[in-house]
């Protein structure tokens, strides 16, 4: 049996590739999706896509997210997806630097030969990400999310009626 450790994870593969890697969005983007499209070399998205991390509403700390989207769209950007969990359009995410172009139409002409891959720090915190899953916010996280309500924990001007 192998350890979590030794398990590979999909975006360091992502961001260790040799060749460059190309993402399509075109819907709702959150989660490990909008990890994949982060690590990628380049994203293409189609106007109706729009992205969003709501793991803090949920009570999960991903550290993925504030190391890696600090460095496209800035801390301050950073902060104010975290912490809201708002949704941003697609102009909004190419305004910001999260994506390359919005448009429906091919990606990319040229061959991947003729790009040089680009190459970020390997770091991010998954120890303090494991340790907020059992956390009494993740607890009242996961429990609000299966049964479609907001977190106790949320500011009443924020809570949303449904699923988040």
């Amino acid at each position: 049996m192998r350890s979590a450790m030794s398990t590979p994870i999909p975006t360091e593969t992502l961001r260790q590739s040799v060749k460059p890697v190309v993402s399509a969005v075109n819907g709702l983007c959150q989660g490990g999706g909008l990890q994949i499209a982060l690590c990628s070399d380049m994203t293409v998205v189609s106007d109706r896509a729009t992205f969003r991390v709501p793991e803090l509403l949920c009570g999960i700390a991903d550290t993925y997210y504030s190391q890696m989207l600090a460095r496209l769209i800035g801390p301050v950007r950073t902060r104010d997806l975290m912490f809201t969990g708002r949704t941003l359009t697609a102009h909004e995410a190419h305004e910001w630097g999260m994506v390359a172009r919005v448009a429906p139409d091919r990606a990319c002409g040229s061959q991947p030969s003729q790009v040089e891959p680009r190459h970020l720090p390997r770091f991010f915190d998954r120890i303090g990400m494991q340790a907020s899953y059992s956390s009494p916010e993740a607890l009242e996280g996961f429990r609000a999310f299966k049964e479609r309500r907001s977190p106790a924990w949320m500011h009443p001007d924020l809570q949303l009626d449904g699923r988040l």
